[in-house]
């Protein structure tokens, strides 16, 4: 019964990157997917965090907004096609930058999503 949560989240994440998309096309540096894929990590930590530490969220909510929406919001693809056409196209220390922004970046706004959810659950004792 969960599978009506993914699919809902999963529809709104892709039409969200899709209109994002549309704002920034492939240009050089692929500021759209770098913009999507590091504000996912932040959305997806912070979601999570609160979700499991403070909220008493069913899960069909947790996998609707985490799996579905999130999941389909961000892409791993896509960085990974865009980081090949950065090669292809000569640019390869721009791939390797963009590749490593991604994930550094990435785990630094995970991390904090996670630490902005952690002083809210402590600064206000619920959400």
């Amino acid at each position: 019964m969960l599978w009506w949560a993914l699919a809902a989240g999963g529809i709104l994440g892709s039409l969200a990157r899709y209109g994002l998309s549309l704002l920034q096309p492939f240009m050089g540096w692929p500021w759209a997917t770098f913009g999507i894929n590091l504000s996912g990590a932040y959305v997806l930590a912070l979601f999570l965090t609160l979700a499991l530490e403070r909220w008493s969220l069913p899960a069909a909510v947790r996998l609707g907004v985490g799996t579905g929406f999130v999941g389909s919001y961000t892409t791993f693809s896509t960085l990974v096609l865009e980081t090949l056409h950065l090669v292809v196209r000569g640019h390869p220390w721009e791939a390797l930058l963009y590749l490593h922004a991604s994930v550094a970046g990435g785990l630094l706004l995970a991390y904090a999503g996670h630490q902005t959810a952690m002083g809210w659950i402590h600064r206000r004792g619920q959400i």
